[in-house]
């Protein structure tokens, strides 16, 4: 398959380069063309306005938009929306709200446009290991992404949520129970630190052993003992954790749905707190998000924001 690739940062770059090695063509533009010329060199075909990537793509011309959530989407639907004929696919693979695609799909169906979303995890090490994708859409147009879908997936690692909304809604879920995740294991690595035994654990080597068998075991363990290995009390680092919006939305959906959602609440708080401390369940936090998604970090020597 042939597909228009608009976007391509951490994720967006390697999601490409996944799909080129699968064996299809893709169309690429990036707002910086040194990432697309870049992608060019790898087989990529390069772009240089959204006007010329549309032209490229076959009859029935597919769109997936890797941009960060907002009004820079908004925009690019926006021009998309123009050039597009009817029968035209828009795929949003970033990490926007689920009611704005609901929003989206109805507007964008009165240019007879389909559009569908794309819940994408798997951060730097999707393009070796495959990314998780959750997809919500018209059933027919998820099944005609699907030799994409299987391309950029781990065996088994794509699933069709539902109409529009549902992709993004269970990815933001996803993200939420991840900040509970990391919460806890910071909590956790924090207490035997301020033991008396702290002093004389080894953390990778703790971490490496949690995954042997423990009901604890994760890919987020992996993670940190790569952390821990390189840093073996994350001194370079400082405890400011940011969070990117779905842990917000995913309290705020507590809130709507009245459900208890206490840890996932507990983490994103525990995230604002970080900003103004640096306390090193903070910094194992800052390290895990450095090594599943390449996130910005800063360093221990560093003015707090």
């Amino acid at each position: 398959m042939k597909i228009g690739m608009v976007g391509l940062g951490r994720m967006g770059m390697n999601m490409a380069r996944r799909l080129l090695r699968g064996g299809h063509q893709v169309a690429a533009w990036n707002r910086s063309l040194d990432k697309t010329e870049e992608l060019g060199r790898e087989g990529g075909e390069v772009c240089h306005t959204l006007a010329e990537l549309v032209a490229t793509l076959p009859e029935r011309k597919v769109v997936w938009l890797m941009l960060p959530a907002g009004a820079v989407v908004e925009e690019c639907l926006a021009e998309l929306r123009q050039l597009l004929p009817a029968g035209s696919l828009i795929v949003e693979g970033g990490n926007s709200f689920y009611k704005d695609d609901i929003r989206r799909a109805a507007e964008l169906a009165g240019a007879g446009l389909g559009y569908a979303d794309a819940g994408v995890s798997g951060g730097i090490w999707g393009l070796e290991k495959g990314y998780c994708t959750m997809v919500g859409g018209a059933r027919g147009d998820f099944e005609y992404l699907e030799p994409v879908l299987q391309t950029l997936a781990p065996p088994s690692g794509y699933l069709y949520c539902g109409p529009v909304g549902a992709g993004h809604f269970v990815k933001m879920i996803h993200n939420g129970i991840e900040y509970g995740m990391m919460q806890a294991y910071g909590e956790g690595f924090a207490l035997i630190e301020a033991s008396p035994y702290g002093k004389d654990l080894d953390y990778a080597e703790l971490s490496h052993l949690w995954n042997q068998g423990s009901v604890v075991r994760s890919w987020l363990l992996e993670l940190l003992e790569r952390a821990f290995a390189a840093d073996p009390r994350l001194a370079d680092l400082q405890g400011y954790v940011d969070d990117s919006g779905e842990g917000r939305w995913t309290v705020q959906q507590a809130v709507e749905s009245g459900v208890s959602a206490p840890v996932i609440t507990a983490a994103l708080f525990r995230r604002f707190e970080s900003r103004h401390d640096n306390a090193f369940e903070n910094r194992l936090l800052a390290a895990l998000r450095r090594e599943f998604g390449g996130h910005a970090v800063k360093g221990g020597g560093d003015e707090r924001g």
